[in-house]
């Protein structure tokens, strides 16, 4: 029988103050069209207070998305916006880098020459730049929304397809019941669509045609994302649906989710179509960079309102920047609610490799007590936790395409896999250590490895040391090994079992696998029954 999903006991992380004083920090987005800046004051509960947000104008997307490469003339233009921000930082006394989060998003991620921009920018203003990818931008868009969510009493049922019509993608993500069943990135988005239109000599009609033809084939794919089981609900954010809802709704506070009527939605979006930039700046009081993409965005989220029939769209005002500024004011900590989503979307991943689950929840189980218990030989933090829980579920899903190098294929399949809340860097460490969970240890010459930087490649072997020995403790398939008690000392780490009193199979399974252990940390291992005198 399948066993329901259940996650793992991770703790909620605290946040710490020395002092009540706040703390001031900045977040600064570089976007397909604009780059934005929000400044903020966190204080020692993890609250925060936006105290300012800047905007202005780029055309990064326009020359990503044309020919994947951004020109001199707009990285020396990203250059000076940032060299200003950084002036209006230093009047709010921001001038540690540690108080200061640079992110780039679709458009200098798809560059061919994104490290020349990012290196431009560092010696211009010396902020890192850091190109997060689809995952990191679907973790901060699950934190923001899911507050909104749980407190919505008519989104308590059904589905909500929470999705965001950016510049170059589509992000969305599927929630039911405030568990991600699905989250993904499709290649739409306003600038994109705009890029189909360019050298197009037709009416405002026949280019509404052509848009629509290129929206629907995305809808296909969304469609074929979402079981319609239940009631449906449609979550938007972006900066062109707020437009929207500030436009259709006169009380509107711009924080509680707003309620847009779809028939009302699709009205505002055919007068926009048929209006030109300069019009809709006058006529709307709106920036270029909203009459640029208003369009083209709020005809994406109108025909997908009307694909579910669904009879108002939710707006939220969960933006990238306030996320950021969240994940800032915790730490870069992960809630125990995230990681166990990550958790879930693992398991979900197994079971379509048909994977020994049972054994599989018993060795992440023991690899979490032994990562617990080694603290302070492995010194890694809680997210390295999440890493080889997860490494611990996927060990043996490539048994479905070879026994024998499974672990390669663990690997591969991890890798390129969709788990929701992993970034790139993270499933290739996932990937990595289910690979060395038996057989050879890491060597350079090694897929993926050998292109890792030595701190990471630390964590790996570290890792993936603790797996080996979790997967001994379980070398019988029957569970029976549940609690263990470490004891490490200068010349030996030594593991007991309370409450069996023969382990002769796990100590047979614990000497062919405790040898990685011994080479990473320097300690032997000892396995004993019984409880610990």
């Amino acid at each position: 029988m399948t066993q329901p999903i259940a996650t793992s006991p991770f703790e909620n992380a605290s946040v710490t103050a020395a002092d009540a004083s706040p703390r001031t920090v900045a977040v600064i987005d570089i976007g397909a069209t604009s780059i934005r800046m929000a400044i903020a004051e966190i204080y020692p509960d993890g609250q925060s207070r936006t105290l300012e947000t800047l905007v202005q104008s780029v055309e990064l997307g326009h020359e990503a998305f044309d020919n994947r490469r951004l020109s001199r003339r707009s990285i020396e233009k990203s250059a000076s916006v940032l060299k200003r921000y950084k002036r209006v930082l230093r009047e709010y006394g921001v001038t540690s880098p540690k108080d200061v989060r640079v992110v780039a998003t679709t458009a200098v991620r798809e560059a061919l020459n994104r490290l020349a921009f990012a290196d431009r920018i560092f010696v211009a203003t010396g902020f890192n730049v850091d190109s997060i990818d689809e995952a990191e931008v679907n973790r901060i868009t699950y934190m923001g929304v899911m507050p909104h969510l749980r407190a919505h009493p008519d989104l308590a049922d059904g589905k909500s397809i929470v999705v965001e019509v950016g510049g170059g993608n589509t992000e969305m993500l599927i929630v039911r019941g405030g568990n991600v069943l699905h989250s993904q990135s499709f290649r739409l988005g306003s600038l994109r669509l705009l890029k189909t239109l360019e050298g197009v000599r037709a009416s405002a009609v026949r280019r509404r045609a052509m848009l629509e033809s290129h929206i629907r084939r995305t809808l296909s794919q969304i469609t074929d994302a979402i079981k319609r089981d239940t009631a449906i609900h449609l979550i938007a954010l972006g900066g062109d649906m707020r437009f929207a809802a500030h436009q259709l709704l006169d009380d509107w506070d711009g924080n509680s989710l707003a309620e847009v009527p779809t028939a009302r939605l699709a009205k505002l979006t055919e007068k926009l179509m048929s209006l030109s930039e300069d019009k809709i700046v006058k006529r709307y009081d709106a920036s270029f960079i909203e009459a640029e993409t208003v369009g083209p965005a709020l005809l994406a989220y109108t025909l997908l309102a009307k694909h579910f029939d669904l009879p108002h769209v939710y707006v939220c005002d969960t933006n990238l920047r306030d996320g950021l500024i969240h994940d800032m004011a915790v730490g870069g900590s992960w809630t125990a609610d995230f990681r166990n989503q990550i958790v879930r979307s693992a398991i979900s991943l197994g079971r379509k490799f048909d994977f020994d689950e049972t054994h599989a929840r018993n060795v992440a189980e023991l690899s979490r007590k032994l990562f617990d218990q080694l603290q302070d030989e492995h010194q890694l933090d809680s997210r390295h936790e999440v890493v080889l829980f997860v490494a611990a579920l996927l060990h043996e899903i490539g048994m479905m395409v070879n026994v024998r190098s499974n672990h390669k294929h663990a690997l591969y399949l991890i890798r390129y896999s969709e788990l929701f809340g992993l970034s790139r860097d993270e499933l290739l460490q996932v990937g990595l250590v289910a690979r060395y969970q038996r057989r050879a240890y890491p060597q350079p010459s090694h897929e993926g490895y050998g292109t890792l930087p030595q701190q990471e490649r630390v964590v790996v072997s570290k890792l993936a040391a603790i797996l080996r020995l979790a997967i001994a403790l379980d070398d019988t398939r029957s569970g029976r090994v549940r609690e263990i008690n470490c004891v490490a000392d200068a010349k030996h780490l030594v593991i007991n079992v309370p409450g069996l009193d023969d382990v002769s199979l796990e100590q047979m399974a614990m000497r062919e696998n405790s040898g990685m252990f011994r080479d990473v940390f320097g300690l032997p291992v000892i396995l004993r029954a019984g409880k610990l005198e």
